[in-house]
């Protein structure tokens, strides 16, 4: 048996059997180390140097920053602004859920942080306006996966350190493709509105919206402070993750007062375990991706992908294929670590921007966030709402279908991606 069957083998057995991925990767990395004879000195080795880097510091802060800004009362703000502003439209209370998760988005940096932190309002609060619990789920876990592409985004750090591109690049690459997708998500909650008859609530005056923007302010402010530190020069992408955790307890401790002692140690707790789980993964799927080299995977992969076709049109619709089922089975960071290697050669051989590539990535593994078995941001719905797996799944569909249209305008128009970075000139 070839080295890449056996290890995709052991990889997929163990998935099968529901181990967690992190042990997956770990377990069949560390098999195939011992039937190549290679030391297993290395395996720690490359388990520590994985994570010991200054730029993947931002993640842990980047979680830390988003459970800060729930905690604050930062979410709800948000939400009575968005409610003040599109509220009384068809549907107003959809649209409300998409518009405050790309709000959201630019704090948090995470999926399922963006549901957790909008959907315990916004959820309860459509059922409550008639529409169904189904479609609320669904709304919200799809509109969350807005939270990994505008930035600042959690996976365009990991794929700008394994990639070894700008992560800066990435962040403002991530905005117009982030909004695609929110609006994407609008017109098709727009249309399930028009269809089920689902009406916007009364609406605000310009008296009300201004208070809702006064309260909201320094939550909006947060993503102005850190983008707007990054472009101008004045942090790099790590540094703003820090400004950013400060930015959110000044803000819950002295400004909102929502933020006690207890709330704060909750929040180490949260932010330190949801950090746990993802630096665990990355450091298993950094074995395996070491393993997937030294076999020489990558390169027959590659030489066969190139050997199939020398289009990028065709090689592009090739890897959202790939990416759209391997969001199915794992999670955003393995897939990165596992599919940034094998895929990103060709890309560059065929002429592909690595920055454009990378953000095609973000949007398929967004999209797998909403995809079962595995879709994390479903779980999180599901857990919310109390709807079922299979109800929510059966409501998901016009929304993943707004995602994919987002999802083509994004891969065959990489202006899209560029044109902002280009015309700031982020490097």
């Amino acid at each position: 048996m070839s080295g890449a069957v056996l290890l995709f083998a052991i990889f997929g057995g163990l998935l099968f059997l529901n181990v967690p991925i992190a042990v997956s990767l770990g377990v069949a990395s560390v098999v195939m180390m011992i039937l190549r004879g290679a030391p297993l000195s290395v395996f720690p080795m490359i388990f520590s140097s994985a994570v010991a880097k200054f730029t993947l510091l931002a993640v842990p802060l980047f979680i830390m920053t988003g459970v800060i800004m729930e905690k604050a009362g930062i979410s709800k703000r948000l939400i009575r602004l968005a409610n003040c502003l599109v509220g009384h439209l068809p549907g107003g209370l959809a649209i409300v859920g998409v518009l405050t998760c790309m709000f959201f988005a630019a704090i948090s940096g995470s999926g399922p942080a963006t549901v957790a932190a909008l959907g315990v309002v916004l959820m309860p609060a459509m059922i409550e306006n008639g529409y169904d619990p189904g479609m609320a789920a669904a709304l919200m876990a799809t509109a969350g996966g807005i939270g990994v592409i505008i930035p600042p985004s959690i996976p365009f750090v990991l794929y700008g350190v394994i990639a070894e591109q700008s992560v800066a690049r990435l962040f403002i690459a991530g905005v117009v493709p982030g909004i695609i997708v929110g609006m994407s998500l609008m017109v098709a909650s727009l249309w399930v509105a028009i269809r089920h008859n689902y009406r916007g609530v009364a609406r605000a005056s310009l008296r009300e919206t201004w208070s809702a923007f006064i309260d909201a302010f320094w939550g909006l402010m947060a993503p102005v402070i850190i983008l707007g530190g990054i472009y101008g020069g004045i942090f790099t992408p790590t540094e703003a993750a820090a400004v950013a955790v400060v930015w959110g307890l000044m803000v819950g401790i002295f400004v909102y007062k929502e933020i006690t002692w207890n709330t704060l140690w909750e929040t180490l707790i949260d932010a330190g375990s949801s950090t746990a789980v993802c630096m665990l993964v990355a450091a298993s799927a950094s074995a395996f991706t070491w393993v997937v080299t030294v076999e020489g995977i990558t390169t027959r992969i590659s030489e066969s992908l190139l050997s199939f076709t020398s289009s990028p049109v065709v090689y592009l619709l090739i890897v959202n294929i790939i990416l759209l089922i391997a969001g199915c089975f794992i999670d955003a960071i393995s897939a990165f670590y596992v599919f940034t290697p094998i895929l990103l050669p060709v890309a560059l051989r065929l002429g592909i921007d690595p920055v454009a590539f990378g953000v095609i990535m973000t949007v398929n593994l967004a999209i797998g966030l909403v995809t079962p078995p595995v879709g994390m941001n479903l779980y999180v719905a599901c857990g919310i709402s109390k709807v079922s797996l299979k109800r929510i799944s059966a409501s998901i569909v016009p929304f993943l279908i707004a995602s994919l249209v987002a999802l083509v305008i994004v891969t065959y128009i990489p202006s899209v991606s560029l044109w902002l970075p280009n015309a700031v000139g982020v490097k």
